[in-house]
Formats: C-alpha cells, structure tokens, sequence
C-alpha cells in the first residue's frame, strides 16, 4: 500500500472517530453548561463547574438507583456465567440422546424476540410474588442462549480425548471442568461477563414492569424519572446524570475490549 493510500485511510478513520465520539463529548460539555448556555447551542462551557452533577444526585436517589443496577448485573452477569458455561460443558462433553436437538431448540430461542415473552415472564413473576424484588431483575436472566453458545463453541476447541483420559484416570468431571475446561476459556468467560454486564446495565424496560417504586430500581429508570420532571429544562443537571449512568459501561468496554474481540473470534477457529 502506497504511503498516499495509507495517508488517505488514516485521514478517514480520524473523521469516523471524531463523528462517533463527537456526541459523548458534547454531552460531557453540556453536563458542565447552565441552561441558558444549552439554549444557545454553545459547543464549550463558559465555566466547568461541578453543579450539575451536585444537582443530579439531589433531584432522584441516583446512588441508590446506581447501587441496584450494579447489584443487578453482577448477579445477573455471574448467574448466566455460571449457567451457560455448565450447560456448555455438558452439550460438548456429556453424550446422551437427543443432545444435537436439544441443543438445536435452545439455540432456536435467540430468533424469538423479547418481546415475546416478556408478558409470560411478567405473569410467572407476578404468580410468584417477585414484583418489587432483586429476583424478578435477575433470575429470568440467568440462561441465555447465546451464552450458551459462544461458551460451547470455545469448549469444542478442547479434544476429546483429553475429557476420556481423565475419565480413565478417575477425574470427576466437575474437576475437570473447573482445573481444565474453565482455565483453557478463560477469555471466552472474560467476553460473555462484559456482554452480559452491559446489556443488564442498559436494560430498561423490564426494569420499568417489575418495580412499581425506587427500592429497586435501577440507573436507567432513574435516568427517565429525572427527565419527567421539571428539572427536565435544566439539561446540563439531565446530561450529568446521563454522564454519570455511561460512565461505568464505557470503562469496563474500553478495559475488556481486547479480550471482546479475542473471545468473539477464537472460538470460530478449532
């Protein structure tokens, strides 16, 4: 590739970079502007202050609503942690009939919207007096086909072999799974945690149906009640909220970012 080319590639990956980052960083500078500068549509604050953040945890409990989204999506990320790679474990290591179909139904699940099923899923939790309460945010949660999936696909990376030489060796396959399926998966397991820790973070409208006050709730319906209320006009103290909800996801994003992109492809390639 000629230097011209390379120049002229490099030259388009700034202007797509800045076109995506531009909306992040203007929200970080209306999050620092007073209303009136909003309204008139400047780029910069006059001054950086501190106020609407102050503002934005006194207006709604935000502590509070950002403590149950973090407590939410641990126990949903470690529950589809824990159930995904032992369902994996046993489609590729444990031969019983009908595990190809089995396999092939659960998989089936992921072309079903969510939508679908939210009403079922909302009856069950009411029948079973979830509403307003950790469980309904997170055990509905814990399989997830696609979990299920990515896991099995980097567990059949393992030989076989190695599963029956440690059977005639009297390992049980619980040891095995845990000293040398799950070490050997380590990235694959790093992947699905940042996955399912940033879709529950961001999760809303489940959310929404299963709390009917601020016990529970989480970051994201908090995010809404404030812009419902009248301090919705002062969008620098919304933005800092805003800020503050993104915050979290975008660390954990661009400090896993190499092990997303290693865990999504190692697994295509046996």
């Amino acid at each position: 590739m000629s230097l011209m080319k390379k120049s002229l590639l490099y030259v388009l990956l700034v202007i797509s970079a800045l076109f995506m980052m531009f909306p992040i960083v203007y929200a970080v500078m209306i999050s620092f502007m007073q209303g009136g500068e909003v309204l008139q549509g400047k780029l910069f604050p006059s001054s950086f202050s501190f106020e609407n953040y102050q503002s934005a945890f006194q207006q709604v409990p935000l502590l509070h609503f950002l403590m149950n989204s973090l407590i939410v999506s641990v126990t949903v990320t470690a529950g589809q942690l824990i159930v995904s790679s032992l369902a994996a474990f046993a489609f590729v290591f444990i031969k019983f009939r009908g595990r190809n179909t089995l396999f092939f139904l659960f998989i089936s699940t992921m072309m079903i919207p969510w939508e679908a099923t939210m009403v079922p899923n909302y009856l069950i939790v009411q029948k079973l007096g979830w509403i307003n309460q950790y469980s309904s945010l997170t055990i509905p949660f814990f399989a997830l086909a696609f979990g299920t999936f990515l896991l099995r696909q980097q567990f059949k990376t393992i030989p076989y072999e190695l599963f029956e030489a440690s059977q005639v060796a009297g390992i049980s396959r619980f040891r095995f799974f845990w000293k040398v399926v799950l070490p050997v998966s380590k990235t694959s397991m790093i992947t699905l945690a940042i996955y399912s820790f940033l879709t529950t973070w961001n999760m809303y409208l489940w959310p929404l149906l299963v709390t009917n006050n601020e016990k529970v709730r989480t970051v994201q319906i908090g995010l809404k009640q404030m812009q419902s209320q009248e301090v919705s006009s002062e969008w620098g103290t919304v933005m800092a909220a805003a800020v503050i909800v993104v915050l979290p996801t975008l660390i954990l994003l661009f400090a896993g970012q190499k092990h997303l992109q290693k865990g999504l492809t190692q697994g295509a390639i046996k």
